[in-house]
């Protein structure tokens, strides 16, 4: 029976000060989790010579890459691939994604080809007010300029720094909704974002998963009715 508790994972740069990959999957297992989206603070994944090895342990260790990113996407496509083909041995299905300004929309022609040949999707990560995809105008824009395999991972606390509605994404988005970051911010006065237990802070914890919920339901169930 679906169970999005058994979804949840941590994405690794919440232990981007343990680097060496033993020390990270201790920590993973350390909070009761067994799923991660690894980041590029513990490999390098443009290096396919450290990829084996790096698999290895993850797999010995019973903890599942699920997804990787943040990749910074800009239509190279003989580095992208090594990204790619990291996911596929890995049996991630996911990339974080950003994609360089100045370079597309090449960089969205290689990135739907890839993603089409390895059967991955690219979840963009809003990454605050500041950064060029982190308001709701710019997705939506590219959204409709690029195919379904490119979609959207919200982060709700960037989006909070944005000062947009997590909840009103997740419905706005919702048919593009690859993933999601879980995160709470708090403001001070001057703007700046500090980190809180997620629920403690400006994020409608409740509304928020109930819609991400439906949603990692609906895909499960597509899933069931694909293996009938």
């Amino acid at each position: 029976m679906f169970d999005v508790t058994k979804q949840l994972g941590v994405q690794s740069w919440c232990f981007r000060h343990f680097k060496a990959i033993d020390v990270l999957i201790s920590q993973i297992k350390g909070i009761g989790l067994s799923r991660t989206e690894l980041s590029g603070a513990h490999i390098n994944f443009s290096n396919e010579e450290v990829h084996e090895g790096v698999l290895a342990q993850f797999k010995q260790a019973g903890v599942q890459i699920t997804s990787i990113g943040v990749q910074g996407f800009k239509g190279d496509e003989a580095t992208e691939e090594k990204w790619f083909r990291f996911c596929k041995a890995a049996g991630a299905k996911m990339i974080g994604a950003s994609f360089h300004v100045d370079c597309v929309p090449q960089a969205y022609r290689t990135a739907e080809k890839l993603a089409e040949k390895y059967d991955v999707v690219l979840g963009i990560h809003n990454h605050g007010g500041y950064d060029w995809l982190g308001n709701a105008t710019m997705l939506e824009h590219v959204l409709k300029n690029t195919g379904e395999r490119i979609g959207l991972c919200i982060d709700s606390a960037w989006c909070q720094h944005a000062g947009e509605d997590p909840v009103k994404w997740a419905e706005r988005f919702n048919s593009r909704l690859h993933g999601v970051h879980i995160k709470d911010f708090i403001f001070q006065r001057t703007g700046k974002p500090e980190d809180v237990v997620v629920g403690t802070g400006n994020l409608k914890l409740k509304e928020f998963m109930a819609l991400v919920s439906l949603k990692l339901l609906l895909k499960w169930l597509k899933k069931m009715v694909r293996l009938l």
